[in-house]
């Protein structure tokens, strides 16, 4: 970047900033999303929600499918693994 630009764009740094913080909570965001440990551990509390009556089968069984789908699915975050 020449100094000419480095100077016009220099307002413009804030907002280089928010974006780049943004996409990194963004990463962190769909990596906890897609952590095998966490559905897991998400599915652990539907079965044990679904034991203690607190949500009824079809409930279960679609809660139930849509996270094993996203076990089964590969992660869309480069660097996590599924």
């Amino acid at each position: 970047m020449g100094l000419l630009s480095g100077v016009l764009l220099l307002p413009l740094a804030p907002v280089r900033g928010v974006v780049w913080i943004s996409d990194r909570l963004i990463d962190a965001a769909e990596a906890e999303l897609y952590d095998p440990s966490v559905i897991r551990a998400q599915l652990a509390e539907l079965n044990r929600a679904l034991d203690d009556g607190e949500i009824d089968l079809p409930r279960f069984e679609r809660e139930e499918e849509r996270l094993l789908d996203i076990l089964d699915r590969k992660s869309p975050v480069p660097g996590v693994a599924p």
